[in-house]
């Protein structure tokens, strides 16, 4: 499984360069496909590329009951290897992306080789593992793919990094993007500076708008992040803009968000305001993961697995898409570790064989009693 996985990390995958994506793609094919043709199973995933972002699927039957969800697109721009390689030293696994989500790949192609070795292929019949290239930017291209694979299955299994200590993840927040836009009137900041409208004014009292809609919810978040304000240093802006992240637990808190966001109204005298997204990505709500995470702390002694855990937690991933549908979703089955998207990445190797372990006994399970 650590050779497994070194292979796959030390083949950079940054979700906005293409043609990484696709090599990385081809490499993702080529160590689980390898694992599961071991195991008697289709070794070759079918390929679907949707704008140049190569997805990757394997099914073990002609319908989805079990949908084993993954990605192998990451964060980290290509050369992080050069300060972060990948390396295995006491008991520790790091490298770019090793936590989210390279071990979640391997564990998942281990599980469902180690039931067909066990029991024949005819054993994960009805187990689909979907692996998508642009879960790190939202899965634009990605979502309807992983939405339509999960509509009638009876589980989703998501392969992303653990929780603390192990915690597997039984609710997500939902997420909302957003984009406010000022638009003023340009003029020369010495010679005419009345004759203007200033953008970034206008901004500023939209910039405190926003931020008053944070944690005005339970557990809501409203940040207003990245912008822009004008053009050159001596002209009142025309145009000024910042984007909003929006994290709520529940979907009608989403929705008084959004409503709150696209009613901004402009303060300052001959401006506009004009605002663009929506929500991104539905909450994965408990309702979805209670049962999964009831058989999964059923069996995690016999997997080896102690104190297992559930958590909530603010980031969000494809698992909010498929519970958003009304599947059963269970994630945070993937590494146990941390430092995801940041310096100290890393993977505790002690928990990789019990979390696989634990994967195909929950596959087995769900299998065998819907």
């Amino acid at each position: 499984m650590l050779e497994d996985v070194q292979r796959i990390i030390e083949c950079e995958s940054p979700s906005d360069d293409l043609q990484a994506n696709a090599r990385s793609a081809d490499v993702v094919a080529d160590v689980l496909g390898a694992r599961l043709a071991d195991a008697g199973l289709p070794r070759e995933p079918e390929r679907i590329v949707t704008e140049g972002v190569t997805h990757l699927r394997w099914r073990g039957g002609a319908s989805t009951r079990v949908l084993l969800l993954g990605h192998h697109d990451t964060v980290w721009p290509l050369g992080s290897l050069e300060a972060h390689p990948c390396v295995i030293r006491d008991g520790v696994l790091t490298g770019p992306g090793c936590f989210d989500m390279a071990i979640g790949l391997v564990q998942a192609a281990h599980a469902v080789a180690a039931l067909a070795e066990r029991d024949g292929a005819d054993a994960v019949a009805g187990v689909t593992i979907l692996v998508t290239g642009d879960e790190e930017v939202g899965s634009s291209t990605s979502r309807g793919l992983l939405e339509d694979e999960a509509r009638g299955a009876q589980a989703v299994f998501v392969l992303e990094a653990a929780g603390p200590a192990g915690a597997l993840k039984t609710q997500r927040k939902g997420t909302g993007m957003y984009t406010v836009m000022a638009k003023g009137r340009a003029s020369h900041a010495g010679l005419d500076p009345d004759r203007g409208v200033n953008a970034g004014l206008e901004l500023a009292h939209q910039l405190l708008a926003v931020a008053s809609l944070h944690q005005s919810g339970d557990g809501t978040t409203v940040v207003p992040t990245s912008g822009m304000i004008g053009s050159t240093a001596n002209t009142v802006p025309e145009a000024a803009s910042f984007a909003v992240d929006v994290r709520a637990g529940s979907a009608a808190e989403l929705a008084r968000i959004h409503t709150a966001i696209t009613s901004l109204a402009p303060v300052t005298p001959g401006a506009t305001i004009e605002v663009a997204g929506d929500v991104n990505r539905p909450p994965l709500e408990r309702s979805m993961a209670a049962a999964l995470f009831e058989r999964a702390l059923r069996l995690a002694p016999v997997a080896g697995v102690t104190d297992l855990q559930e958590c909530a937690v603010g980031g969000a991933s494809d698992g909010n898409f498929t519970g958003g549908l009304g599947v059963p979703t269970l994630d945070g089955l993937g590494g146990v570790g941390g430092g995801a998207h940041a310096a100290d990445e890393h993977v505790e190797i002690e928990h990789v064989a019990p979390r696989a372990t634990l994967l195909a006994l929950l596959v087995e399970d769900v299998l065998a009693h819907p």
